[in-house]
């Protein structure tokens, strides 16, 4: 009943941090390309029980054994050890918005791609390409953050530009980029005079499961992620979507279903510790007698 005692409690803290994580990943469920987080826990190590007061060794004319009777094993809990997040890619939502860009990364790759925002703490790595143009003719996202290029932030013409699959953003040098311009639809992909504007900062990290999320779809590097870098190599380098937006990566029914094991867990390593509670009572009682 010492084993109840010690991975009931335990079990009931690891249990209510991985519902923490599932509702989130359920909040989060319809955001644009959002990462599902997923909890590891271990188990300490088990000791070997032995019964008191009979240590030592016997010797027969064959040799020696232990005199020492094992009882059992003695489980010291758990804890959690680690959530991280998964960056699988979502689906594909076509919106034909030429403001809405997707990251498309290559079939097999472990190194997922982002974009770089600049922030008011800095610059940042996002998955989310929901962007639309400012005042001043900035592509920047939903909280007012520019998109970066290679040469800073990205500025063009409403609708006078294109992106290409390997980053590069066209504009018609006829028009410029002056924000005060604009095209209609049916000026839009008959650029006269194409134009290369700048390519979008497109980083990645050697370890991104090391990430960590920074709020608003952003994350920001660690020692153990490694710094941004662009990619070398050609292969691995991710395809840019234009007018296409990804879908989160949480798959509602399998969260479901891991809510119905964790409240299951929960319940039993509950009644565990009150199983344990009554016996000791009765166990006092009778002493006490």
């Amino acid at each position: 009943m010492l084993r109840g005692i010690y991975t009931g409690a335990n079990g009931m803290n690891i249990q209510q941090v991985r519902m923490d994580v599932i509702a989130n990943n359920l909040a989060n469920v319809d955001k644009t390309a959002f990462k599902k987080d997923t909890t590891l826990f271990k188990t300490f190590p088990e000791l070997l029980i032995h019964r008191f007061r009979e240590d030592g060794i016997g010797t027969v004319p064959m040799g020696s054994f232990d005199t020492t009777p094992l009882v059992g094993k003695l489980g010291l809990g758990g804890e959690v050890n680690e959530v991280y997040t998964r960056f699988e890619q979502g689906a594909v939502k076509k919106t034909d918005n030429p403001f809405d860009l997707m990251i498309q990364d290559k079939p097999g790759s472990d190194r997922p791609a982002f974009f770089s925002v600049m922030t008011n703490r800095g610059e940042r790595l996002s998955r989310s390409g929901a962007f639309i143009v400012d005042t001043n003719g900035f592509l920047v996202n939903p909280q007012g953050f520019p998109l970066m290029g290679e040469k800073g932030p990205i500025q063009v013409v409403k609708g006078n530009f294109l992106v290409k699959e390997n980053g590069e953003v066209i504009i018609d040098g006829e028009i410029g980029n002056s924000p005060r311009e604009s095209l209609t639809s049916a000026e839009h992909n008959r650029f006269k005079n194409p134009v290369l504007l700048d390519k979008l900062k497109i980083r990645t990290v050697e370890n991104p499961r090391h990430l960590d999320k920074d709020g608003d779809s952003f994350y920001v590097e660690t020692p153990e992620s490694g710094e941004p870098k662009p990619f070398v190599n050609e292969i691995e380098s991710p395809q840019i979507l234009q007018g296409y937006l990804e879908a989160s990566n949480v798959q509602v029914v399998t969260e479901m279903v891991e809510m119905i094991e964790v409240n299951r867990a929960y319940e039993a390593n509950q009644k565990s510790i009150q199983t344990q509670d009554q016996l000791l009572g009765k166990l006092i009682n009778e002493v006490m007698r």
